[in-house]
């Protein structure tokens, strides 16, 4: 009986912890004038380089007309812009500018900062298993998709 309680205990702190971690995250991205599908978009663009509306709608499981309105404000604001792909010229590709790079950048040390803060009363050793663990957890639930 304790195992499932630890179990549930270990569901409700995540769910918790998730809550609170896009709830500060949110309000981070407002000071940089960034929406959250914006910061979402931002991130696959800098991982796997230029990609199209298509392949953006897919990644984040958006239609395909609102990753182009997501993508004008990005281009209006300087964070993208679209580009002609080198080999096909039909296909048109979404480019991170410097500004897009800075603000992700910046966007991400706020939050390391902020979970920095949070861990702080953690020693060395504890933030060390935490990351062990959730890694281990993290492993075993992606091997399930």
């Amino acid at each position: 009986m304790s195992q499932i309680n630890n179990v549930e205990a270990i569901e409700k702190y995540l769910r918790k912890v998730d809550s609170i971690i896009k709830k500060k995250g949110r309000e981070i991205l407002k000071e940089y004038n960034i929406t959250g599908p914006q910061f979402n978009a931002l991130q696959y663009l800098i991982k796997e380089g230029d990609l199209t509306i298509g392949e953006i709608s897919e990644k984040l499981a958006l239609a395909y007309s609102t990753i182009t309105d997501l993508v004008d404000r990005m281009e209006k604001n300087g964070l993208v812009v679209r580009v002609r792909d080198d080999k096909d010229r039909r296909v048109v590709r979404i480019k991170v500018l410097d500004k897009g790079f800075e603000i992700l950048q910046k966007v991400l040390n706020r939050r390391i900062d902020y979970l920095e803060k949070m861990l702080s009363s953690f020693t060395e050793e504890e933030k060390s298993s935490l990351v062990k663990n959730l890694e281990k957890l993290y492993i075993s639930m992606e091997r399930e998709l």
